[in-house]
C-alpha cells in the first residue's frame, strides 16, 4: 500500500497489468473473494455431512456368524475353502458390491442378489495352499451397509 495525498492506494495486478486501487476498491475485491471462498467451504462441508449422514442412516446391517476362520494345519498343494455366513439384521436389503482378497493366492464368491432383512447370505473364500508356511489373509467386503467396509480373515499353517 502507498500513501498518496492522504489516501491509501494499493498496487494490484489485473489481466497482466498493474492497477492502482483505492483502499475502498481493494477491500471490496477482497470481500468478494472471501465470499466466494466461504460459499465454496459451506457447500463442501454440507456435501460431506450429507454423505456421512446417508451412510450412518443406512438401515442395512451385517451380522456374521464369525469374522475369522482358522483352518489349522492344512496339506500343501490342496486348496481349502470356508463359507462365511451372515444375516441381514437391518431393515433394508444388503447389496454386496465387491469382495476383494488381499492376494492372488485366494479368491472369493458371494451372494450377488440383495439379501432381504432377516435372510442369510454367504461369502465363500478359497485359499491356494501352495507355499509351506503359516498364513493370514483378509478379504475386504464393500457393501451398502451401515459399515460399508468389512474385513473377514482366514488363517492357518500349510504343512507337507
Amino acid at each position: 500500500m502507498f500513501v498518496f495525498l492522504e489516501h491509501f492506494l494499493t498496487l494490484s495486478i489485473q489481466n497482466d497489468k498493474f492497477v492502482l486501487l483505492s483502499l475502498k476498491e481493494h477491500l471490496l475485491q477482497k470481500k468478494t473473494t472471501m465470499k466466494k471462498i466461504a460459499s465454496i467451504c459451506v457447500l463442501l462441508v454440507a456435501f460431506m455431512c450429507t454423505t456421512a449422514l446417508a451412510q450412518q442412516n443406512s438401515k442395512a446391517e451385517f451380522k456374521f456368524d464369525k469374522e475369522t476362520h482358522d483352518f489349522g494345519k492344512i496339506p500343501q498343494g490342496k486348496p481349502v475353502t470356508h463359507v462365511f455366513t451372515f444375516t441381514n439384521v437391518g431393515t433394508e436389503p444388503i447389496i454386496i458390491n465387491e469382495v476383494k482378497p488381499s492376494c492372488g493366492c485366494s479368491v472369493a464368491e458371494f451372494t450377488k442378489t440383495p439379501v432381504k432383512p432377516g435372510e442369510k447370505g454367504t461369502i465363500s473364500v478359497t485359499y491356494n495352499a501352495a507355499a509351506k508356511q503359516p498364513f493370514t489373509k483378509n478379504f475386504t467386503v464393500r457393501s451398502n451397509t451401515k459399515t460399508p467396509v468389512k474385513t473377514l480373515y482366514i488363517k492357518g499353517e500349510v504343512t507337507s
